[in-house]
């Protein structure tokens, strides 16, 4: 059996995710995921295909070069708002109504459904995808795909929820890859892949709701008789949440992300002795800036969250499935891990709520990342490449040698320095995230770390020591190749002493 690698990106509002994965038959392995702050990208659409070019080529670059490889062509999602369903309908006759339906006959069946359907604005849209929800023969009806197949009629008709984008977002997506000569192999609805990487077949057949909360755009997919019925979103999110904190807390984006992911909660009224605590904010010169207390942060952040869950709901509501989700509400994206967040969606809903994270389809030893809420998307494009028999992806490895990664060296630095995150007279913390500030916070200086040219030539050859990954998001791209040369050195030490 033919080995394959496969290559995902999801293009997101606040972040670019890679994943590579190995694929034999049914055995998957992620051997690479990694996430790159985005640009040009507003809920969960390209509008600058420009400014995006730039952080991709760069999360492609940094792929190549830790895996050794050429990433020619990947799978991509598509925007999940501004997409509108509508329903189609097509009927096949047979010309042997005594033999079975096949498979072959309900996929031509599809194919008719989506190429009949008129569109308004063909200039204007497309169709990003079609589910079928229900097929009928001579004498019987409302049967699901699976029961379809292998009853005989003379004719067969099939109800389709078909779903339609706009031309402009998709068409920016293929400019972003034109422009770093890298091919789009295919584009996916996510919403699809995604609850197939996330959901259990028993919570798609009693029926479910998976809110996928990001950072530019939160939408509602609804399952039900293990068939997609119902999709909606809306252009707000996790961004939106981080608007409001630099807004009330004065402070700039960057901090204000940082602030959301290490002390953001949902509901003040339940953080006990935390709501007591504040936060002091300093600059770079350790000067105290104001004092942010953590009840009012957490009084901020609800009260955004009570808007974006509430226009879900009605969205479930709209749908007709409000009554029928015995499996309840399964929470993914970005901010599915605020704290709280699910409590709180309960509590304004009724329903059982679980965190979503992508189900053990594959192995990822190595790879954590791509087991958290924000990797679904790659997940799911994953899986579903697999099994659209997507040709590889990538090239076979480079054969690099010390010359050619000695000739992408960088110079040494003679002194450098860099920002950790802003400190808190509060040790006790909501939840613990990894997050990259971008100059702000404590000054530090890495000058008093730096070793000999030659000892760091010495070190580089030798690949068994990984990079300290907390501190190596920390450091400026111009130190990264003094941090290269010092695992030992950082791993052995604590944070005061840092």
């Amino acid at each position: 059996m033919e080995e394959k690698y496969i290559a995902a990106i999801d293009l997101g509002t606040s972040k670019i995710a890679l994943t590579v994965a190995k694929a034999m038959g049914d055995d998957v392995q992620i051997i690479y995921y990694k996430e790159t702050p985005s640009d040009g990208i507003r809920n969960s659409y390209v509008f600058n295909p420009m400014k995006a070019a730039g952080p991709l080529r760069q999360a492609i670059d940094q792929a190549e070069q830790e895996l050794r490889i050429k990433i020619l062509q990947a799978v991509v999602g598509l925007p999940r708002y501004a997409v509108r369903q509508v329903t189609a309908n097509a009927k096949l006759p047979r010309t042997d109504s005594d033999a079975g339906i096949t498979r072959e006959e309900i996929e031509n069946l599809k194919s008719m459904a989506v190429e009949q359907y008129p569109i308004d604005d063909p200039k204007k849209e497309i169709m990003y995808g079609a589910v079928a929800q229900s097929f009928s023969t001579d004498d019987s009806f409302n049967h699901v795909e699976s029961d379809i197949i292998g009853m005989p009629s003379e004719t067969i008709e099939g109800n389709f929820k078909v779903f339609i984008g706009a031309k402009r977002q998709a068409t920016n997506i293929d400019s972003v890859f034109n422009s770093i000569n890298v091919a789009v192999a295919r584009k996916y609805f996510t919403p699809d892949v995604v609850a197939k990487a996330v959901l259990y077949d028993e919570e798609m057949d009693n029926g479910v709701a998976l809110i996928d909360f990001g950072a530019g755009a939160t939408s509602v997919t609804i399952y039900s008789r293990k068939v997609m019925r119902h999709y909606a979103s809306i252009p707000f999110g996790g961004k939106v949440i981080t608007t409001d904190i630099k807004s009330e807390a004065t402070v700039t984006e960057h901090l204000a992300e940082n602030i959301k992911l290490a002390y953001g909660a949902c509901m003040p009224d339940r953080l006990q002795t935390l709501g007591e605590k504040s936060l002091q904010i300093v600059d770079e010169n350790r000067v105290p800036q104001q004092i942010l207390p953590v009840k009012y942060l957490s009084e901020i952040i609800t009260s955004r969250v009570r808007e974006i869950v509430n226009a879900i709901l009605y969205e479930i509501q709209e749908s007709g499935y409000a009554d029928s989700l015995r499996s309840g509400v399964v929470l993914t994206g970005g901010c599915a891990n605020l704290v709280g967040c699910a409590t709180f969606i309960k509590e304004l809903s009724g329903y059982n709520v679980r965190i979503g994270y992508p189900r053990h389809k594959f192995s990822a030893s190595g790879c954590q990342g791509i087991l958290e809420t924000s990797a679904t998307a790659c997940a799911g494009m994953v899986l579903a490449a697999k099994n659209d028999h997507i040709v590889s992806c990538i090239e076979e490895p480079l054969a690099w040698t010390e010359e050619s990664e000695a000739a992408t060296e960088e110079p040494a630095a003679e002194e450098t320095t860099a920002y950790v995150p802003y400190e808190t007279n509060d040790e006790e913390t909501p939840q613990q995230e990894t997050y990259e500030p971008q100059n702000d916070g404590v000054l530090f200086d890495t000058s008093d770390f730096i070793v000999p040219k030659e000892e760091r030539k010495e070190k580089k050859k030798d690949k068994k020591k990984e990079k300290p990954s907390i501190i190596w998001n920390f450091i400026s791209k111009k130190a990264r190749n003094i941090v290269d040369s010092m695992g030992d050195l950082y791993e052995n030490m604590s944070d005061e002493q840092i």
